[in-house]
């Protein structure tokens, strides 16, 4: 069976039904709560990458230290063409590790079930590929990729932040968004800071909920693809892509 190494970097931000998806489709899921202080492997065995969300720069090595092994796994993966999938701060770290920029605080936060706008690159992607032009997902970020990585694919934006989606190579994806997250979890997002950012939780989880009769499985066939590229080797004549 395939393997992907998760890297979870806060005690909430666990794969959730990303992790149970890629499972369905045939993908074990090993992950490690790096934030705990469990040690990541110094090379990557599995046949996937899968690095979650946490409220840090890429680079915020004195906060969070192990996230510079995070960006050694990840060099790995773009140098043997091992799929990837970074989520929200994984995301940010594969455009920083790939040679693009993120920015802490950077433009309008957005926080709460989002419309996103599949780009025409999609229209080839194996993972984003036929997908409505239109969906929603959960956000919960401040900081943003300002920069994509030199030729990676622009894949999906939305009207606050710009690179919600992209490819890196052939098989590696950043999202800003996600599509890990229940709905339901909005139900223990503070209310106090939600406030103070002009947000009320009962109308966001209202969103949320009724949003995810069409987002839902949108997400679960996107995580599913992904899977079928943990299963399969990679494609002939592979080389880095970026």
């Amino acid at each position: 069976m395939a393997k992907a190494l998760v890297v979870q970097n806060t005690a909430k931000g666990g794969p959730g039904r990303f992790g149970d998806w890629l499972a369905e489709a045939g993908v074990a899921v090993e992950t490690v709560r790096a934030y705990e202080g469990a040690p990541l492997p110094p090379r990557l065995t599995q046949e996937a990458l899968v690095v979650l969300g946490g409220g840090f720069m890429p680079d915020d090595d004195a906060r969070a230290p192990w996230l510079a092994p995070t960006r050694t796994l990840l060099e790995q993966a773009l140098d043997e063409e091992k799929p990837v999938f970074g989520i929200c701060l994984g995301g940010q770290l594969l455009a920083q590790v790939a040679g693009g920029r993120v920015a802490a605080e950077h433009g309008e936060p957005e926080i709460g079930s989002t419309p996103l706008t599949l780009r025409p690159e999609a229209g080839d992607d194996p993972l984003f590929q036929g997908l409505p032009a239109r969906v929603t997902a959960i956000e919960r970020h401040v900081d943003a990729i300002t920069a994509l990585p030199p030729g990676a694919v622009w894949l999906a934006e939305s009207e606050r932040c710009p690179y919600q989606a992209f490819r890196v190579g052939r098989r590696a994806w950043g999202v800003q968004f996600h599509p890990e997250t229940d709905p339901d979890r909005v139900r223990t997002w503070d209310a106090g800071h939600l406030a103070a950012h002009g947000l009320d939780r009962a109308e966001l989880l209202r969103r949320a909920l009724e949003d995810a009769v069409t987002a839902t499985p949108v997400w679960r066939r996107l995580a599913h693809r992904f899977a079928a590229q943990a299963v399969r080797p990679a494609p002939p004549d592979g080389h880095r892509g970026h």
